[in-house]
């Protein structure tokens, strides 16, 4: 047992010193090839056309969008 509380510990200071590291420094968390943007993929998904489900999600935020937008305008008024 004392040997997971060593471990949980040394574990958990880890992540407290990256933690602390990373409120200093300011920076945002990248990776460490670039991601996919280093490839010349722009989006996660590199299809022409986007599938059915994405069209909707599309659709949908749009679709509120227009909504915050009617509401902010109708708060102005």
């Amino acid at each position: 047992m004392t040997t997971f509380f060593l471990a949980f510990g040394f574990f958990l200071l880890v992540v407290l010193a990256m933690a602390v590291g990373y409120i200093v420094q300011q920076k945002t968390i990248s990776g460490s090839c670039g991601g996919l943007g280093a490839l010349g993929i722009e989006k996660a998904c590199d299809c022409p056309e986007p599938c059915d489900r994405k069209k909707a999600r599309m659709e949908k935020e749009e679709a509120r969008n227009e909504k915050l937008a009617e509401w902010k305008r109708n708060q102005i008024l």
